[in-house]
């Protein structure tokens, strides 16, 4: 990692990085709405900025000058690995403006029909100026990403794999171990069911570097079904909704 590098994710530090994505079929969807979240973001003080697709990441990058995290989510009914799964998806990340590409690094089988994680050292190797943040949902693979280059760790996709679907809530136990045995190979950052601010100082509080923030402040549709989902009882369960395929 070269002074650059370490200087951006220095820079998020004991911050708050907003997700501002949003998906064509959402009801909030239009071009200028994520560009909004993201300045809005930015005003209210967050150190980075987390974005899906070429699109959307560039033309955050023209108008917010935060550091980014870049992703490009691709479905296939075959596999539920959507994170940036090729090659080619994390160069379009890059070439779009994003300094830290995000990846499934899970042990998911990808629509290629090959392990998640093997892409890791494959996008190191062809783009070796980005910054990896790794994407898992065990202790195990952030294990095996920080051997395969990782430069961050978070668990984004606990409560997304077949091992962990049935979570609502952050294993807080399960991170701070991640913290402690992690954080002089890699920086960890916590990202995935964190809904208030005292929920994210809980992560600072045990080690995070910083933390990602998404539905919870930028996907009004889904703020809106959780309170429903309360208060009807749990009868429809609005975590189906956040992990359905686009």
């Amino acid at each position: 990692m070269n002074v650059k590098e370490n200087e951006i994710i220095e820079s998020f530090k004991n911050g708050l990085i907003v997700s501002c994505q949003v998906q064509h079929d959402d009801p909030v969807y239009s071009e200028e709405f994520v560009l909004k979240m993201a300045i809005a973001a930015q005003w209210g003080g967050a150190v980075g900025i987390r974005a899906n697709s070429p699109e959307q990441i560039r033309m955050i990058k023209q108008q917010v000058d935060l550091p980014m995290i870049g992703l490009w989510k691709i479905w296939h009914d075959d596999t539920d690995v959507f994170i940036t799964p090729t090659l080619d998806a994390a160069k379009a990340v890059w070439e779009a403006g994003a300094e830290i590409i995000a990846l499934d690094c899970t042990d998911q089988i990808t629509h290629e029909g090959k392990p998640a994680y093997e892409l890791l050292p494959i996008v190191k190797k062809e783009i070796p100026e980005a910054l990896i943040f790794a994407d898992i949902s065990t202790y195990e693979e952030g294990v095996r990403a920080i051997e395969l280059g990782a430069d961050i760790v978070g668990p984004t996709l606990y409560g997304y794999t077949a091992a962990t679907k049935h979570i609502e809530q952050p294993d807080l136990r399960e991170f701070a171990r991640m913290c402690r045995d992690f954080k002089d190979k890699a920086y960890v950052i916590m990202e995935g069911h964190l809904y208030t601010p005292e929920d994210a100082m809980k992560c600072i509080y045990l080690g995070a570097h910083a933390v990602v923030v998404g539905s919870a402040i930028t996907r009004p549709h889904l703020i809106t079904k959780r309170f429903v989902d309360l208060l009807s009882g749990y009868r429809n369960d609005w975590r189906a909704d956040e992990r359905r395929k686009h």
